[in-house]
């Protein structure tokens, strides 16, 4: 399996999920359509946001870089999405700007 190492290295829809698992920092990622491993945006998926008292609530920092190395929960996101193909996330939970859990259905063979 390659996982991709960098930002620059994913292709324009992972980066935009990458940007808005930024933004929203604490909570979930609701409904997002999933075509061929890549996150599909039209419908827009639904955001919970999370605030958290006496925390920092705000984008993470590294939205602003251009580039810089994944961490490994994101590696592990991506490899996942590609394992699903073509589905529906139920739930990405984000924690830290991070993927954090993610939820969806799956068909089991009889």
């Amino acid at each position: 399996m390659n996982l991709a190492t960098k930002k620059s290295s994913l292709s324009p829809a992972r980066q935009r999920l990458l940007r808005l698992m930024q933004t929203v920092n604490f909570g979930r990622i609701e409904q997002l359509r999933v075509s061929g491993g890549d996150p599909v945006f039209a419908p827009p998926p639904k955001v919970i946001r999370e605030i958290k008292f006496g925390a920092e609530n705000g984008p993470r920092p590294e939205q602003d870089l251009s580039d810089f190395t994944l961490k490994t929960q994101h590696s592990e996101l991506f490899a996942t999405l590609d394992r699903m193909g073509d589905r529906t996330v139920e739930s990405l939970e984000v924690q830290h700007g991070l993927p954090f859990r993610i939820k969806f259905e799956e068909a089991i063979g009889a």
